[in-house]
């Protein structure tokens, strides 16, 4: 979950990146932002130096700037970048990125779905799982897929607090507590 400053800087991106006049398609600004945020947590050196009082912001802006000069990242997150830098909140940049994602994507109709399988999911079975979770959400989604081979076959779907239960070992589960219920 988001603190309340990450979400008021993701929800201010996400309406310039939404807006009629912007130049930045959604799914560019999310690159930018994922690749800003990584370059940011992989430098322990960058982090530090960005979060220190002791640096002129100025110079701060000037290092962002030279990095993201080699990156091709639209002036839109390069100012974004500047804003958060400014008010010293870069130490929150990956929770801005997860809630701007978040919210991009109910801006844009999404909802998401963390499925889990007892093994990897091919293309055409991952595709297949999002038409049926579409259809019968009547929404369009955004899966997250993670494998756990204690499942040991079918999936587990969970959009929200609702939980879609395929997998083998939940319907094991549902028996036993079947056969249980009738022994009584």
């Amino acid at each position: 979950m988001a603190s309340a400053a990450a979400n008021r800087y993701a929800s201010a991106l996400v309406d310039v990146v939404m807006s009629p006049g912007s130049a930045l398609k959604p799914e560019d600004a999310v690159e930018q932002l994922r690749a800003a945020a990584k370059m940011v947590a992989d430098s322990a050196e960058l982090r530090g130096a960005l979060m220190t009082p002791a640096i002129q912001l100025s110079r701060k802006r000037a290092v962002i700037a030279k990095l993201l000069d080699t990156t091709g990242t639209s002036h839109l997150i390069r100012n974004f970048l500047f804003v958060i830098i400014d008010h010293g909140r870069i130490g929150i940049l990956n929770e801005i990125r997860e809630a701007f994602e978040l919210l991009l994507d109910e801006r844009l109709g999404f909802v998401r779905a963390e499925v889990t399988s007892a093994a990897p999911l091919d293309k055409q079975r991952s595709a297949g799982l999002e038409s049926e979770l579409s259809n019968l959400t009547g929404k369009r989604m955004r899966l997250r897929f993670a494998v756990d081979p204690e499942l040991i076959g079918g999936v587990v779907a969970r959009i929200g607090s609702t939980v879609y239960d395929g997998s083998l070992r939940g319907q094991l589960q549902e028996l036993r507590k079947r056969l249980t219920q009738s022994a009584e």
